[in-house]
């Protein structure tokens, strides 16, 4: 694959001066793992690896084992701000390939931008609050948070799971199956049931990111992939009990949230595979911040309760910023959700590559 190789890192060298998803580009490297991984099962196909470290996790030695060929660092959030929504490359800050006045989320903020652009088609990511989903939803990709503890976790809180970022859940499930042990593909049987629920009982969500995650969700009912369930999905705000966690100081008020939502959720997956939700209750703000706005309010009760969650492209607001809608399936059930997501993302419009 080495005319795949030579492409993506003629692709950064041409777009990331522009976009900053990359920190740092291993050219040489990258060249020189060509011949041992050539006869891989991924033979020699590149991918980026989230943050500085990166190179270093779990996932990327698993896919590194299998014949990936890491090409560079992507872009995280840098020192000095509170907020996690955005990323420092070598070149600058990264932007949104599709608005280049607005963030492209975060924390995974590079590696949602590099496989936005088509200079990768596969990235790895963590996610902890989001940070897989939220910059996928705003950059158009598939990203895909795993089961809690099905892959080491990256913080000593276990809020974060190992995550992909990828061009499509297909392309994400060739990967997956080297980087998860006794991974099987689970092809989706159509419609799916699934309970839609448009902010999970307590966000305020932006209309228009209302209005696109509806209209997707009809148009997968329309063409015969999902049959909506009767009721929604109703949680406590999980914020606190987020912040308690991510502290050290969890308490009585922590383990009521976090027991009422799990006993919500066990319900309702008791008697549906899938739940469906925007990604986000805003668009990309812009690069000064969110505001008094959690962009988190959707995903991270799902890092508090462990279910596996993806971010699958929905569409467009009226200003042109992507928007996400998410899927949640039972822990344990990353195979289903993967297979439901590629059924899926056949019926709603692709992103193409931005550049």
């Amino acid at each position: 694959m080495t005319a795949a190789l030579e492409a993506s890192l003629a692709r950064i060298d041409r777009l990331d001066p522009r976009l900053h998803a990359f920190t740092e580009v291993w050219h040489e490297e990258a060249r020189a793992r060509v011949d041992a991984a050539s006869r891989l099962p991924l033979a020699g196909l590149p991918f980026a690896v989230k943050g500085p470290a990166g190179i270093r996790s779990y996932a990327a030695r698993r896919l590194i084992a299998a014949g990936g060929i890491p090409v560079g660092a992507t872009s995280v959030p840098g020192p000095g701000t509170p907020w996690r929504t955005w990323g420092q490359g070598a070149h600058g800050r990264t932007v949104n390939p599709w608005r280049p006045d607005r963030t492209p989320g975060g924390s995974s903020a590079g590696s949602a931008v590099s496989v936005a652009a088509g200079m990768v088609d596969v990235a790895t990511g963590s996610d902890g609050a989001g940070s897989v989903r939220i910059p996928a939803a705003w950059c158009g990709v598939f990203g895909l948070s795993t089961t809690a503890g099905r892959l080491p976790s990256p913080d000593r809180t276990g809020l974060a799971s190992a995550g992909l970022l990828a061009s499509s859940a297909a392309r994400a499930e060739e990967w997956l199956t080297h980087l998860l042990d006794g991974y099987a593909p689970r092809p989706a049987r159509l419609p799916v049931p699934a309970v839609f629920s448009p902010d999970l009982g307590f966000a305020r969500v932006d209309p228009e990111v209302a209005e696109v995650t509806r209209a997707a969700v009809d148009r997968l009912v329309a063409a015969g992939a999902v049959r909506l369930m009767p009721g929604s999905c109703e949680l406590l705000d999980p914020a606190e009990a987020w912040s308690a966690v991510r502290g050290g100081t969890p308490g009585p008020s922590t383990e009521r949230i976090r027991d009422a939502n799990d006993r919500t959720l066990d319900a309702l997956f008791a008697r549906t595979p899938l739940l469906l939700t925007p990604v986000t209750p805003n668009r990309p703000h812009g690069h000064d911040g969110p505001g008094d706005v959690h962009s988190t309010a959707l995903t991270w009760a799902f890092n508090l309760s462990g279910h596996p969650a993806a971010s699958l492209p929905a569409g467009f607001t009226a200003d042109g910023c992507p928007v996400g809608l998410q899927l949640v399936a039972d822990r344990g059930r990353d195979a289903e959700l993967l297979g439901i997501a590629r059924a899926l993302e056949v019926c709603l419009p692709r992103s193409q590559p931005i550049g």
